[in-house]
């Protein structure tokens, strides 16, 4: 059940950013609308692939939902912001942790957040999402079957 409801946002996404890019086949090139269609749909994609990946036969994804949503928000309003902030980066251009703005919001908050959010919650989720001793027991007897002469 965890498998389709992650299938859903990785439809949904692939159909978004194919629009997106074949909006740019339209006469007079990509319309307003298209960089958005690409936001969603990279966000999409993202949050339904990790989905997908947690989610365990016969078992809820539980508190990894709010972490799937925080990247989820995260990657919509940091290129969000990326699309919609001027271009004004030039030699003069205020600087955080090194970089222009856009290129900050790109690199530590599509880049950094989520890769520190993330493993922590699935390290705090392991036992609920991955494997539980019903299934070490299973993959320990399945070893000693294949040892077994």
């Amino acid at each position: 059940m965890a498998a389709r409801r992650g299938l859903a946002p990785v439809i949904a996404g692939t159909l978004a950013v194919g629009l997106a890019y074949g909006s740019a086949f339209l006469p007079g090139g990509a319309p307003r609308w298209a960089p958005w269609s690409m936001v969603a749909g990279i966000a999409l994609l993202c949050t339904g692939v990790m989905a997908l990946g947690a989610a365990r036969p016969g078992r809820r994804l539980g508190r990894m939902v709010w972490a799937l949503v925080f990247t989820f928000i995260v990657l919509v309003v940091c290129f969000g912001l990326a699309l919609v902030l001027p271009a004004t980066e030039g030699r003069g251009s205020r600087l955080v942790l090194g970089l222009p703005l856009r290129a900050a919001l790109v690199i530590y908050g599509i880049g950094w957040l989520p890769a520190l959010v993330l493993p922590a919650v699935y390290a705090r989720t392991f036992t609920q999402l991955t494997l539980d001793q019903a299934d070490l027991d299973r993959i320990r007897a399945a070893r000693r079957a294949r040892a077994a002469p």
